[in-house]
């Protein structure tokens, strides 16, 4: 695990964020070029060495309920990388990027496409749809408990 010290040198190794101190020696760190109201990306970096990155609605990640990743035993490269995809998110608006479009199989190797649409997330099989999702969160824990899994840009079920 990265310590304290670790982590604040990573995270301020970008310049686009901005250090503000927090109550009980915690640190966060803002994108203030947010296209979002949003600015957080780093929250309550901890002398212990925990902390949260603001990953809502970036695919791949599971965040809880606020959008928060917990990156106590991230390592350097998985700190800078969500670090990295946070500000990308929070600079991106929905018509900057492209679309969502992934293929997700399950044991029987059954395919369902998630794609996300007008701002739904929508599972298809075929031409067929077979649900839709506020966030992709949602969608992604649904194809999850029916037991499919995400294929990779190579091919590889993940």
């Amino acid at each position: 695990m990265l310590t304290f010290e670790e982590k604040q040198a990573i995270i301020e190794s970008y310049p686009e964020l901005t250090r503000k101190d927090v109550s009980m020696k915690r640190v966060n760190y803002h994108y203030l070029d947010s296209k979002f109201d949003k600015t957080v990306v780093v929250q309550h970096l901890h002398p212990n060495g925990n902390a949260f990155v603001y990953v809502a609605d970036i695919p791949g990640y599971e965040p809880d309920g606020r959008g928060l990743v917990n990156v106590r035993e991230a390592s350097e490269a998985e700190l800078r990388q969500v670090i990295e995809d946070a500000i990308k998110g929070l600079s991106e608006s929905n018509d900057d990027r492209e679309p969502v479009e992934e293929v997700w199989r399950d044991g029987n190797n059954s395919k369902l496409e998630l794609k996300e649409e007008l701002d739904a997330w929508n599972v298809y099989h075929g031409l067929n749809l077979e649900d839709s999702f506020g966030d992709y969160q949602e969608a992604v824990d649904y194809l999850k408990e029916e037991g499919f899994r995400k294929v990779g840009d190579d091919g590889v079920i993940e």
